[in-house]
């Protein structure tokens, strides 16, 4: 069954196309993904989506109801965790949930039970007094996501929920959306962690530019590179040296120099022959310490299909990530 259904959807700012009618759907209790660069137009569709921006063009459905023009109608079943937090500084966690959950109309004794479960769950009783402003960074995406859930919607929006917080909170908000999806939430998750797309989402959609430009399983994913043959070599030498020679006997073939001088990677569309390729280092006098066939990762796919090389963009989000995370406040 489908939850959300978005149909030619799009968003433009001053002229600046931001989101480019993009067409997809999120099935009920699964967890679905956006993997895509900063700029890419993932905050943007979420906006769209839970109702925090005016959508320009397309409409979105709620369990097969549209809701374009009517998303207060939709809120009370979403749960919204932005990117940074929108939390108070100077309320405390327990304030900062219980607060939340009269944004959504739940009763006072309800609430409080709710958060006092959320703040024991997400490992955050110990600060539950303490003011929002003295919390990590790590503490204070777990209580934002607590927040998102506080009324327990139907729909849970993530956007890069692991970005500038350390490895081991990282890893601690990866196993809490396991968790929530195993109880039965509904997830869209944005990121630019190709391992984390891959290790939470059942389906993903890769977005460049503001516009969707490939979706589906991994698996779905995946096919693209079946075709590509790869073997990685580590040498006795520097193959820069002998590259060219290489390309010459082997037009075949296509000689990617790796991280040292003596490692290269050697694509192909067919299967390889790999004897005349270790016959000519052995010519050369450059001894093969290593030859591993590589199997195409969803990496490989997402650098195929969009050419964005996959560290630029986590070195170019992970910028952003420093910029920390600012107290603002809390959405109804």
């Amino acid at each position: 069954m489908k939850i959300i259904e978005a149909e030619n959807l799009k968003k433009e700012f001053n002229g600046f196309v931001a989101v480019d009618e993009v067409d997809f759907h999120i099935n009920k209790g699964e967890i679905f993904g956006f993997l895509g660069p900063n700029g890419a137009g993932k905050t943007t569709t979420i906006n769209m989506l839970t109702g925090m921006v005016k959508i320009s063009a397309g409409k979105v459905k709620l369990m097969g109801e549209d809701y374009t023009h009517n998303a207060k109608k939709a809120q009370a079943m979403m749960g919204i965790v932005p990117d940074e937090s929108n939390l108070y500084e100077e309320l405390s966690g327990l304030e900062n949930l219980t607060f939340c959950g009269a944004l959504y109309g739940m009763e006072r004794k309800h609430r409080a039970e709710r958060a006092a479960r959320l703040l024991q769950q997400f490992g955050l009783m110990e600060a539950a007094n303490k003011p929002f402003k003295a919390y990590s960074k790590g503490m204070k995406r777990k209580l934002t996501i607590a927040a998102g859930i506080i009324h327990q919607p139907e729909i849970l929006f993530l956007d890069e929920p692991t970005t500038g917080i350390d490895v081991a909170f990282a890893r601690q908000i990866r196993n809490l959306i396991v968790e929530l999806h195993k109880k039965g939430t509904t997830i869209f998750l944005t990121t630019h962690y190709i391992e984390e797309a891959e290790r939470l989402c059942q389906r993903l959609a890769f977005i460049v530019r503001g516009k969707i430009v490939k979706e589906g399983t991994v698996e779905e994913l995946m096919k693209d590179t079946q075709g590509e043959n790869v073997v990685n070599f580590t040498l006795g030498g520097d193959f820069s040296n002998i590259k060219e020679e290489f390309e010459e006997r082997f037009p075949g073939y296509d000689f990617k120099m790796g991280k040292n001088n003596n490692e290269v990677s050697i694509h192909s569309a067919s299967t390889f022959a790999l004897f005349p390729l270790v016959q000519l280092f052995e010519e050369k006098d450059f001894p093969v310490y290593e030859a591993k066939i590589v199997r195409p990762s969803l990496e490989d796919v997402f650098v195929k299909v969009t050419g964005i090389e996959l560290q630029k963009m986590q070195d170019e989000q992970g910028q952003k990530g420093k910029k920390g995370q600012k107290g603002g406040r809390a959405r109804s």
